[in-house]
């Protein structure tokens, strides 16, 4: 062991160099002899691997400061937050067991196994306590126990699920951290004291079940988030008041355009006309451009021989996910989870030549996959869907090529459809993949490639591309900032080899093709819940459902607003007329409740003039003009909404 005396050599992040003595704490070697570290440091990275700032140093080392504005340090910051709460939730209920409590993405939760679910009045009384112990400013202490004596120190606190916790794990020695007098089992790093945590909130609670697993116990989740100042906290409960107003889940009831019913089965999304007729809108624009962009359209059914998928390998690397098989007759089939099977099977029908290639198939095809119950989410997650699919069938020296020129037609959607920021990420090989490394050095090559014609920054994910080939994922940004998984293009060596496909070169020899699987909103279903989010469902003129109404202020403009929805229809705008016998501010408000585009008035000067009183969403009021000039102003809306990309 080092001497106290001993001195050793801290580098710091600006590349200053500074000796300590050897056993000093990494904290006290951040701020200098004598120093009191800075407040805004949190934790400490030594050698890059977050830290106590009580860490004892005992070698050289690089020191860098861990604060809240950093990735880790939030993830500090709220772990040590849902300590906070847990200690809070023992000493007003200590019948409580602790279960885990990890921070997450704005936030943190823990479970508990407590015999009821908590109420509104439990959260405001453990929050209450929860701020006594910020205020206490409790010292956050790691201490480590040898395995054993852990365990049975947890079982003599009752705390049986830390207890199989530490069961499960490999280490003989584990680590917990004290503050008061709480205890709970973590690897940490925290802050130094519970008074660094400022801004606490509790939002909800759930119920969550053991480990995730639906045949273990029910446990009782609270969430919560905590930010350095009260104003952070404050504008993020706005955002989170603005989440809740935009629910695609609200909206899409509020709006008539979707509902869920428990009769039916949960996962399963029914489209009601209005809904219905926006989902249209988008296939009908994306069949449109896909056969501009060169695709060749086709369909495919619903199941199929559970063989295909044995081929395909979806049984050996997807089976949690499918539907139980089916049997027909003497043979079992599979409802489908992806399409790509058959576009193979499509392929395979003929010869091909090399000339033949690139082929791209393109479908808006209907899977089914089996998700839990738990992680259903309205639209956004579900069991039937309809995915934009498209497969390509290339020559090697072709993907870069088809990758750009598929990140072209990406953004160019996805633009027409409001979005204009993005986050781009390749993934890598992981560790259980199919194909030689030649190929993977190869396509994942040509993807960054094609990034890089085309201007477009990107994040390497590495290790994370699927077990056949890497990919790229677009993710979309919404006008809350919120970033949401839509388009990838995945590059496929494992699926020709699979299906024995080929193409004849120009050596007249037979070669595999590669395959290109890409999707560009991802599925309908989850891209229309987005878009609801998005736009709060106040859609752009070319995708409202209904562009225009027409208010008659009185009975006697009912033939005339008749007359002028007929006049909008004929200009192939979607318009209906309100006659019921309601005053004209109720019939106003209706149709800004429903996010009409468009709102034409009419009463008797109106009528006399042959005229329309045109009022935009939100109380805009467009003045009094002829029913042909609005009609001209609505379909200019149209069109240059379609063209903003």
């Amino acid at each position: 062991m080092p001497t106290e005396t001993q001195l050793i050599q801290i580098i710091l992040s600006d590349g200053t160099k500074r000796q300590v003595p050897a056993g000093c704490a990494a904290g006290e070697a951040l701020s200098g002899a004598g120093g009191q570290p800075d407040r805004a440091v949190l934790a400490v990275k030594v050698n890059g691997v977050a830290m106590d700032l009580e860490t004892v140093l005992t070698e050289d080392a690089t020191l860098e400061p861990v604060t809240f504005a950093s990735p880790e340090g939030k993830e500090i910051y709220r772990h040590s937050s849902t300590h906070i709460m847990a200690q809070a939730v023992k000493e007003v209920f200590p019948s409580v067991q602790l279960t885990i409590g990890p921070p997450i993405e704005d936030g943190f939760y823990y479970d508990f196994a407590f015999e009821r679910p908590f109420t509104p009045e439990d959260l405001a009384k453990i929050e209450a306590r929860a701020h006594e112990i910020i205020k206490a400013n409790y010292p956050i202490k790691r201490m480590e126990m040898p395995r054993l004596e852990a365990i049975k120190f947890f079982k003599e606190r009752g705390e049986q699920y830390k207890a199989e916790i530490i069961e499960s794990l490999p280490s003989q020695t584990v680590s917990l951290y004290r503050q008061g007098e709480f205890i709970d089992l973590c690897r940490g790093p925290h802050v130094p004291a519970t008074g660094r945590v400022q801004a606490l909130k509790l939002l909800s609670s759930a119920g969550a079940y053991w480990r995730g697993d639906e045949r273990n116990p029910m446990l009782q989740r609270i969430y919560g988030t905590s930010f350095q100042t009260q104003a952070e906290l404050d504008a993020h409960l706005a955002k989170l008041e603005e989440i809740k107003r935009r629910d695609h889940r609200k909206l899409g009831k509020e709006l008539d355009l979707i509902s869920m019913q428990d009769e039916i089965g949960p996962g399963l999304i029914l489209w009601h006309p209005k809904g219905a007729l926006i989902r249209l809108l988008i296939e009908n624009f994306w069949r449109e451009q896909h056969l501009k962009q060169g695709y060749e359209l086709v369909y495919s059914p619903h199941v199929a021989r559970l063989d295909l998928w044995r081929t395909s390998g979806h049984v050996d690397y997807y089976r949690e996910n499918m539907f139980v098989p089916m049997k027909v007759e003497a043979s079992e089939y599979q409802l489908k989870p992806m399409n790509c099977p058959f576009h193979i099977m499509i392929y395979k029908s003929h010869l091909r030549s090399y000339r033949d290639l690139p082929i791209r198939y393109g479908e808006l095809g209907t899977v089914y996959r089996y998700e839990r119950t738990g992680v259903l989410h309205g639209l956004l997650r579900v069991r039937g869907f309809t995915q934009d699919d498209a497969h390509l069938f290339c020559r090697p020296d072709q993907i870069e090529p088809e990758v750009s020129r598929v990140l072209d037609f990406t953004f160019f959607v996805l633009r027409t459809f409001g979005f204009s920021e993005f986050e781009v990420y390749v993934s890598t090989k992981p560790e259980k993949a199919v194909g030689s490394s030649e190929n993977w050095a190869q396509a994942t090559a040509a993807l960054e490639a094609a990034l890089k014609s085309r201007g477009v920054a990107y994040q390497i994910d590495p290790g994370e591309g699927v077990f056949y080939g890497p990919k790229i994922d677009i993710k979309i940004k919404d006008v809350l900032g919120r970033a949401w998984q839509c388009s990838t293009v995945q590059i496929d060596f494992n699926n020709p080899a699979r299906f024995e496909l080929a193409y004849t070169g120009e050596d007249g020899k037979a070669h595999q093709p590669i395959m290109i699987h890409r999707a560009l909103m991802g599925s309908i279903e989850r891209f229309f819940g987005i878009l609801i989010e998005h736009y709060a469902g106040a859609f752009p003129t070319w995708l409202a459902p209904v562009q225009a109404k027409v208010l008659p202020i009185s009975e006697n403009q009912h033939g005339y607003a008749v007359e002028i929805t007929e006049q909008l229809k004929a200009a192939e705008l979607r318009a209906e007329a309100d006659l019921r016998n309601e005053k004209a501010g109720y019939k106003i408000r209706e149709a800004e409740k429903a996010k009409t585009p468009y709102m034409l008035v009419v009463g008797g000067r109106e009528q006399q003039a042959q005229a329309v009183s045109v009022r935009g969403r939100g109380g805009v009021d467009l003045g009094s003009m002829p029913v042909s000039a609005a009609i001209d102003l609505i379909r200019a809306d149209v069109t240059q909404a379609r063209q903003s990309h």
